[in-house]
């Protein structure tokens, strides 16, 4: 653990601000401390986990994650409508404000920032956004048309928002499952020369098998039986490819769309990095030049009313 254990034990419960004037002033403040009590001074370090709220087991993970790498660590809950295209789909996203800050406090977050609409779009509707190009207008993008720029959008500001107001290192937290997501706020950082280090945090599953989802809350226990089928066909192409042998795309399509009540969106083998196409055939020769794992699988579904992705790392034979 880092210097400020000592300043906010586990299970206390994080400080709640609305405002961007109040994280700043919260933060500036925890990192004078950590500055204050670090040896050999050393500066000091602050992580952001920014989540929309509806709280699980993979969230956590990304707070424990930060609190293990740095002195302060402020999670963000913030419902972005500009993530949503139907207004259905918003309104009904779990809002559940009290448990999300216990399970934040549990695990040790000093500051949890959950601004109104309001505080993070002051002018309304932001007439600038952020446009994810051609690499956030496939797989995910082409069936959520607007959701990446969204996404870049309010990430953009909540990174901005999160830059410490003194001297420290910076981290910002997201999980793998969102892979796609992931990788376009990789390249922005990159290309808008943000200075804040992005860490993927692994996939956290039930015990079933079944990625932690905000959402699968909503699966009756039928349709998340159904819905297992993601998961176990992403796990049958991973182990495919590790034994030398290709992929067959199309039998893998036809599993998961023979599964009762379950609509295939899609099912593809891209480069995580720029997720472009990459080859179906074994050989690590054909695998993206540079990319993490070579190769990763991902897939999107409905499953009755919910909708669910999932992924898995192909990695290079040998």
């Amino acid at each position: 653990m880092t210097s400020t254990d000592s300043a906010a034990a586990g299970h206390a419960t994080p400080l709640l601000v609305s405002t961007p004037a109040e994280l700043r002033a919260a933060t500036t403040r925890l990192l004078d401390v950590a500055r204050a009590t670090g040896a050999g001074g050393r500066e000091p370090s602050l992580g952001l986990v920014p989540t929309m709220g509806g709280l699980h087991e993979g969230h956590a993970m990304l707070a424990r994650t930060a609190r293990s790498d740095v002195d302060v660590v402020v999670a963000s809950i913030f419902v972005n409508p500009l993530q949503f295209g139907d207004q259905a789909d918003l309104e009904r996203y779990p809002r559940t404000l009290e448990a999300d800050l216990r399970l934040l406090g549990a695990e040790g977050t000093h500051v949890v920032f959950a601004p109104s609409v309001q505080d993070m779009y002051p002018g309304g509707d932001p007439l600038v956004r952020l446009h994810a190009g051609r690499m956030g207008e496939v797989l995910e993008g082409a069936s959520r048309p607007g959701h990446f720029d969204g996404m870049l959008t309010v990430v953009a500001k909540l990174l901005n928002l999160g830059l410490p107001g003194v001297a420290a290192g910076y981290r910002a937290y997201f999980g793998e499952k969102d892979a796609q997501q992931l990788a376009l706020i990789r390249r922005m950082v990159l290309d808008l020369n943000i200075p804040v280090r992005i860490d993927g945090v692994p996939i956290v599953r039930d015990d079933d098998g079944l990625a932690l989802s905000s959402r699968n809350r909503f699966l009756s226990d039928e349709e998340r039986g159904s819905a297992l089928v993601l998961s176990r066909v992403l796990r049958s192409l991973r182990e495919r490819t590790r034994r030398g042998a290709d992929i067959d795309l199309a039998a893998a399509r036809a599993e998961v769309a023979a599964a009762r009540g379950v609509e295939l969106d899609y099912l593809e083998v891209v480069d995580p990095t720029t997720f472009l196409p990459a080859p179906a055939a074994s050989g690590g020769a054909d695998a993206p030049a540079g990319a993490p794992g070579g190769r990763l699988a991902v897939v999107a579904a409905r499953v009755g009313a919910v909708r669910l992705i999932d992924n898995t790392r192909l990695d290079p034979v040998g």
